[in-house]
């Protein structure tokens, strides 16, 4: 793997990127989910990088980026919209393509419609639409806002395997490195995600950020839903109306999996591409 990791100050916050494909003449943005980091974009972006500029930042609260003083304001899509906006302005990116798991599609859709709008080009939402299923907001609030602590890092591995499921197959070697690369120690030496426990707070202070139908309906570019086969976030009946309404989304199931698809084997890098490329 070949990627640089940097850091950048983003309304008033360093935020934490890996870079791929520096050079290329395209870029895409590739914005993990709630409670992950933009490692989790480490192989879509690996293959991406033969043709684009693929960036990859951690969120504010999340991985090596800084956590938030301030959560109940900050840790909103709103104040992540800020920071996306001043990262692509400041690093020159005029035109770009979106590709968002769960939270990063939910920004990825806000921005495109709205601040970012006329240079998000494509947008792909992996295992997310512009409303949530309940049930599943609720599922994840329990393991995110009370994050798992263990004495070792080979715990933590089995905890992420039994809780990310969903995701679908992984390699006993992604499953490694979606563990070191989403891992801190505790004062006490325990072990437990990396990320900050109070981000889950969004859903207190901003318990509408998720419902976002004006915005769908407001977009005019070209727009893929990855929907994981089982996924309990999308509801099959909101996928189905994201065919019928706005942009019309095509929405692909992807098989194996429910939320969210991992971007992480051949076939589904390949659908990016594809649609990035303007050829599915």
């Amino acid at each position: 793997m070949h990627f640089a990791s940097r850091y950048v100050v983003c309304a008033g916050r360093e935020i934490h990127y890996t870079e791929w494909g520096a050079g290329n003449a395209e870029t895409v943005i590739a914005w993990h989910g709630l409670a992950r980091t933009g490692r989790d974009m480490d192989d879509v972006a690996e293959y991406l990088s033969a043709r684009y500029r693929v960036l990859c930042p951690d969120t504010i609260g999340r991985g090596l980026s800084q956590w938030s003083p301030n959560p109940a304001e900050e840790y909103c899509l709103g104040f992540y919209a800020r920071i996306a906006i001043e990262l692509v302005d400041q690093l020159g990116i005029e035109a770009m393509h979106w590709l968002g798991t769960s939270m990063g599609g939910a920004l990825g859709l806000r921005l495109a419609a709205g601040a970012l709008r006329g240079r998000i080009r494509r947008l792909i939402l992996n295992d997310i639409g512009p409303k949530l299923a309940e049930a599943a907001v609720a599922r994840i609030r329990a393991y995110a806002g009370n994050p798992a602590s263990f004495e070792r890092v080979s715990e933590l591995e089995q905890y992420f395997r039994t809780i990310y499921a969903p995701y679908g197959w992984l390699s006993d070697d992604q499953w490694r490195r979606l563990t070191e690369t989403s891992t801190r120690r505790l004062p006490d030496g325990r072990v437990t995600p990396h990320y900050d426990p109070a981000m889950v707070s969004q859903f207190v202070h901003h318990p509408h950020d998720y419902d976002q139908w004006d915005a769908y309906d407001a977009l005019d570019i070209p727009v893929l839903c990855l929907r994981g086969e089982s996924s309990d976030l999308l509801p099959v009946e909101v996928a189905d109306e994201m065919r019928r309404r706005g942009p019309r989304a095509v929405v692909v199931t992807i098989p194996g999996c429910g939320h969210a698809p991992a971007l992480n084997v051949p076939e589904q890098w390949q659908l990016v591409e594809r649609f990035l490329n303007g050829s599915g």
